[in-house]
C-alpha cells in the first residue's frame, strides 16, 4: 500500500508543510479541544480512552514498495520531523492528519514557561532569566503501554511562544524541546516519579518482544540525524535573540513534576486520566480549584555518555531554574493526529550556538 493513503496520511514533507505560518497559541488550543475523545472527562460509563498499536508491521509497511528511500512512510516521517516546522498537520482537505508511527497515544498541555527572575544563568533566549511565554506541548508514551504497572517510557515535547498573548502570530517559528524517560521504558507508576531528560538512557533490553521495533526505530533515526537519543537545546536559546547576537545554551535539561504537586495513582491508571484529574474535576468539566500541574525546570553543563547498546547519560550539577505550569489539557484527536512537533536537528557540539553548523542527515 502506498505510504500516502489514507492508513498512513502524509507522512513527507508536502507543499503544506512548506507553506505554513507559525500558528498562534490560540489556534492550537482550539485544534486540540475541538474532538476530545469524551464530552465531559470523568463521567461514570465513559468508554476508557483509544490506545493506538505500535507494531514493527506498520513500521515496514510500505518499505517493500517503496522506490525512493524517502518514501517508505518510517524513514518518510523521520526526515519530516527535522525538515517542517507546521505547528498542525492537517492532510490536506480530508483534514485526518497524519499517523504517528511511534508516540501516538498521547494528551495535549497548555500552560506557560516560566524562568525564575533571580536565575543565576548566563544562557540566552528564553533559558534567560525572568523569561516567559506560553506554551503547547504533548505527553505521551512511545508504544500502546499506557497504564500504571506497564513498562512504558512517558515523553514531554512541546513548543514555547516568545509572548503572553495567545492571539499574538510568532515572527518565529517557536522554540521546540524533546524530553523522555528511558527510552527502552521505565517502570514509574505514576507521571510524579518521571524524569525526562533531553538526553534520555537507552535501554534496548527492557522492550522485550517490542525489542525488534525498537531497533528498527533506532535505525531509521540514525539514518535521518546523528544523534536521535539527545534533542539538543539551541532552539530555546536562540528564541527572540536576533540572528547577529550570540546565544548559550545548557547541554542538559530534566522536567520533573513538582514536590508539591498532589498525586493521582491507582494500578492501571492510564497516563492521560492520572493528567486530567490533576486539572478537572471528573464527570464536570469544570477546572479543579488551582488545578495545575507543574514540573520543574532544571539544566546542568556537566555530563557525559557511555555505552553503544546501553547508553548511560551521567549528569551532575543540576540547577533548577524554572517551572513549566500546565492549566489546561485536551486527549483528542487532533492531539493525536493533528499537532506536529519539530525535531531540532544535530548541532557540531563545539559551535552549538551558530546557526550555519546544522549537520544534515
Amino acid at each position: 500500500m502506498d505510504f500516502d493513503s489514507a492508513y498512513f496520511g502524509p507522512q513527507i514533507l508536502t507543499a503544506e508543510d512548506r507553506a505554513s505560518r507559525p500558528a498562534t497559541f490560540q489556534e492550537l488550543r482550539q485544534a486540540v479541544r475541538a474532538n476530545c475523545y469524551y464530552l465531559t472527562w470523568g463521567t461514570p460509563g465513559d468508554p476508557p480512552l483509544p490506545v493506538y498499536d505500535v507494531t514493527l508491521g506498520r513500521g515496514l509497511r510500505g518499505i517493500w514498495a517503496a522506490r525512493r528511500r524517502r518514501r517508505w512512510p518510517f524513514r518518510a516521517a523521520a526526515s519530516r520531523t527535522l525538515e517542517s516546522f507546521a505547528d498542525l498537520r492537517w492532510g490536506g482537505p480530508s483534514r485526518r492528519g497524519f499517523r504517528r508511527l511511534i508516540h501516538p497515544n498521547g494528551i495535549a498541555l497548555l500552560g506557560e514557561w516560566k524562568i525564575q527572575p533571580e536565575a543565576q544563568t548566563d544562557y540566552t533566549g528564553y533559558f534567560a532569566a525572568g523569561s516567559h511565554g506560553l506554551v503547547v506541548a504533548r505527553y505521551s508514551t512511545c508504544c500502546a503501554q499506557t497504564k500504571s504497572g506497564q513498562r512504558r517510557s512517558l515523553a514531554l515535547v512541546g513548543k514555547i511562544f516568545p509572548t503572553l498573548d495567545p492571539n499574538a502570530r510568532p515572527e518565529q517559528p517557536p522554540a521546540h524541546f524533546i524530553t523522555q524517560e528511558d527510552i527502552g521504558g521505565e517502570d514509574t507508576r505514576s507521571i510524579n516519579d518521571a524524569d525526562l531528560r533531553n538526553a534520555p538512557n537507552v535501554t534496548p533490553s527492557r522492550r522485550g518482544f517490542g525489542l525488534p521495533f525498537f531497533l528498527l526505530t533506532t535505525a531509521v533515526l540514525l539514518r535521518a540525524d546523528r544523534h536521535p537519543e539527545k534533542r539538543q537545546l539551541y532552539e530555546i536559546a536562540e528564541l527572540g535573540v536576533p540572528p547577529h547576537e550570540a546565544t548559550r545554551c545548557p547541554q542538559f535539561m530534566r522536567l520533573t513534576v513538582s514536590e508539591g504537586q498532589p498525586r493521582e495513582e491507582k494500578a492501571g491508571l492510564d497516563f492521560r486520566d492520572e493528567i486530567l484529574a490533576h486539572l478537572y474535576e471528573p464527570g464536570t468539566g469544570r477546572r479543579k480549584e488551582n488545578g495545575r500541574l507543574v514540573f520543574n525546570i532544571e539544566v546542568s553543563d556537566t555530563g557525559n555518555s557511555h555505552g553503544l547498546l546501553n547508553v548511560r547519560q551521567e549528569v551532575t550539577q543540576w540547577e533548577r531554574i524554572g517551572q513549566l505550569v500546565f492549566t489546561e489539557a485536551y486527549a483528542s484527536y487532533n492531539s493525536d493526529f493533528v499537532l506536529h512537533f519539530h525535531h531540532p536537528p544535530w548541532r557540531d557540539p563545539a559551535l552549538l550556538n551558530r546557526p550555519a553548523t546544522i549537520v544534515a542527515g
